[in-house]
């Protein structure tokens, strides 16, 4: 791979404009106001996530970790170590697979389904809060644009150097010669 070096014009500095610190300030703002709106719950917003994914693939069977890994786009050693916690408080059990002994499959207790029932009351005062504050278009706008950038297209796009812009977008004007 081939690493061209800096332009000696470009510089980064505070008035310039970066995407990444942007969603970062973003996701953690948004992630701190989401958890203090669970906190009756004693849960933080990524352990109910969790619990609603184990609810959400277990309707006919229990999921396996590795099919709740890949719904959480994580890995299954980051799963295991976010479990630990839900297990140890009695929310969630993991169980041996009886089809494939090294496989886990994940459950709630009914403890856990109660703390999801209560996260998900919560979750919907929290949501309209933030959908209230942007307005729905920008709240939708901002779904939007955080599940393209999140797309296995945009990060394969990214990676290729291709150009991309949104369609409302035109094309950069050919300089004046």
């Amino acid at each position: 791979m081939i690493v061209s070096e800096p332009d000696s014009d470009a510089s980064v500095s505070e008035d310039t404009p970066c995407t990444n610190n942007a969603m970062r300030r973003a996701t953690r703002q948004l992630g701190a106001l989401y958890d203090e709106a669970f906190a009756p719950t004693g849960l933080k917003g990524t352990q109910l996530l969790l619990m609603w994914r184990i609810a959400e693939l277990g309707t006919e069977d229990d999921p396996t970790l590795l099919a709740l890994a890949d719904r959480l786009a994580v890995g299954v050693s980051a799963l295991t170590h976010a479990l630990r916690p839900l297990v140890r408080d009695g929310l969630v059990v993991l169980r041996t697979d009886a089809q494939d002994r090294r496989s886990k499959r994940a459950s709630l207790t009914a403890l856990g389904r109660t703390r999801v029932a209560e996260g998900a009351l919560l979750w919907s005062t929290a949501n309209r809060r933030v959908e209230t504050l942007l307005g729905p278009a920008a709240a939708q706008m901002l779904r939007d644009t955080a599940d393209r950038v999140a797309s296995e297209e945009f990060a394969a796009a990214f990676r290729q150097g291709l150009e991309r812009r949104p369609p409302s977008e035109p094309p950069a004007a050919a300089p004046d010669e």
